[in-house]
This record gives structure tokens, C-alpha cells and sequence, in this order.
């Protein structure tokens, strides 16, 4: 696949969640394959980063966020929405970046809802997977750093941590 390689997710999930804005998340079925330009990211940091799912522990939910960068971690909210991360970093440091919103679709959820992703791509490994992959496109955008949203149960400093990740505009090729 022409997809992102292993090192690439290896980074800290700071430096991920920067970069993939203006990146493709590509979903192939049979022979359609669908692109959808990621618009905004949001980054976990570890068992440290009080927002994080890992800073409760180690869970049979979690421990795909314990792999090596370039795997998927989908974990199910409120009865109805999926929820997309991609894990960075090295293995055995529980990290990732949430996909907040790619193509037309802003919102998690409704990311996840609008382009068909659901627990069955849980643990794929989008570095190899013929299903799911993501592809630089060679776009540079001009993005916007803020505070991740609906993390107030984390506390200071967590809650104004500017790890979350926007489009403002779109800019040139490279």
C-alpha cells in the first residue's frame, strides 16, 4: 500500500496529530477505494496525560494503545459512537492521536459514522492493511493549535494542553 510507514507513527502523538492534517484517510472496498482529507486531530501523551484512556491503566481496552504507532484503537461512547485513534510511538508507551474530523465530517462520531468505520478495524494495523491507510498527499495547510475538547474531567494543566489540531486554510502543493 502507499500508505504512511512504520516510522512515520513512531513519533509522539504530539508531533502526529500535527502532521496529518491535510493527509488522506483512505478506506478501500473491493475495488472503490474512498479519501477522505483529515481536517483536525486531537493527541493523547501517555499514562501521564490525565485525559489519556491509558493514564487509568493498563485495560483489555486499552492495550492496543501499548503497541508500536500505526495501529487503530476504536473504543465504542454513549451507546452509539465509534471513536478513531491512530496509536503512536514506540511500544509499550501508550499513546495516540483521535481523528476529529476528515472530508465533510466534523465530530468523531461522526466521522466514524460517515465513512463506515466501526470496532471491526479495531487493532488493524493501517501500515500494511489493504483496508484502511493513510497517504500524504503533499499538502501543506495552514494549521491551528487549541485545547482538546471535552476533557474537563482530566483537570489542569490537561484541559488547556493546545494538543488539538485544525485546518484554518488550505494552502499550497509540495
Amino acid at each position: 500500500m502507499p500508505g504512511l510507514s512504520r516510522d512515520f507513527f513512531l513519533a509522539d502523538a504530539v508531533t502526529v496529530a500535527k502532521l496529518l492534517p491535510g493527509m488522506d484517510l483512505v478506506i478501500a472496498e473491493g475495488r472503490s477505494i474512498r479519501r477522505y482529507m483529515i481536517r483536525e486531530t486531537e493527541a493523547y501523551l501517555g499514562s501521564d496525560d490525565r485525559a489519556c484512556h491509558a493514564s487509568k491503566g493498563r485495560t483489555r481496552r486499552t492495550e492496543v494503545m501499548y503497541r508500536q504507532g500505526g495501529h487503530l484503537y476504536l473504543y465504542f461512547i454513549y451507546g452509539m459512537h465509534w471513536m478513531m485513534n491512530v496509536v503512536t510511538g514506540p511500544a509499550e508507551y501508550p499513546q495516540a492521536v483521535l481523528i476529529r474530523g476528515a472530508g465533510q465530517f466534523t465530530g468523531p462520531g461522526r466521522v466514524t459514522k460517515g465513512i463506515g468505520i466501526d470496532g471491526s478495524f479495531n487493532e488493524e494495523d493501517i501500515t500494511s492493511s489493504d483496508k484502511i491507510w493513510i497517504e500524504d498527499r503533499g499538502l501543506q495547510p495552514s494549521v491551528t493549535a487549541g485545547p482538546r475538547v471535552g476533557i474537563n474531567y482530566a483537570g489542569e494543566p490537561w484541559v488547556s494542553k493546545p494538543w488539538r489540531f485544525m485546518i484554518t486554510e488550505q494552502t499550497k502543493m509540495i
